[in-house]
């Protein structure tokens, strides 16, 4: 399978494909789904990361579980749009990924997610410290799937891939 720019990667999708939106940390990754439609994201879990292997395989488990047809993988590119240590550790993951699944996948520029939802948890849910850390990473994996289905949802069907795209999408391009 492989990477695809946001726009090839909605093209490739059939009508009722659902994606997959991880937020990869190094302790957890958060999980969240996409409707049918393609239009909401909901949190879905958090996996506490051990092996790779494990996983991976509990990923794929859940994907299946739910018809996932594809995955967007939060990118945190710095505020400058430059990649660091932790771009290239979220690439050497889906890389893995996919050897170990066969994924098709696309990146999302998660700057800021986590202290987006963050805030929204504190502000409009007023969450205690503790169940902030537990629902966290699932909401925002939500938030960067939820930016690449309304990303996806303003691309025509043959629309440029760096339209909405990750600073990698735009530098494949050039």
């Amino acid at each position: 399978m492989a990477i695809l720019p946001l726009a090839d990667l909605k093209n490739m999708l059939g009508r009722n494909d659902r994606l997959m939106g991880l937020d990869v940390g190094s302790k957890t990754v958060g999980l969240a789904m996409s409707d049918v439609n393609r239009t909401i994201a909901t949190p879905a879990e958090t996996i506490r990361r051990g092996k790779f292997k494990e996983d991976a395989g509990a990923i794929h488990a859940i994907a299946a579980e739910n018809g996932v047809a594809a995955y967007i993988i939060g990118l945190p590119v710095s505020m400058d749009g430059t990649e660091g240590p932790r771009c290239q550790s979220i690439r050497q993951f889906a890389k893995n990924l996919d050897e170990a699944i066969g994924a098709d996948y696309a990146f999302w520029d998660e700057r800021l997610s986590t202290s987006a939802v963050e805030r929204i948890l504190i502000r409009d849910a007023d969450m205690t410290r503790k169940r902030r850390a537990e629902v966290v990473d699932k909401m925002a994996a939500a938030y960067i799937l939820q930016g690449a289905l309304d990303a996806m949802a303003h691309m025509t069907g043959a629309a440029p891939s760096t339209a909405h795209g990750t600073a990698h999408d735009k530098a494949e391009d050039a």
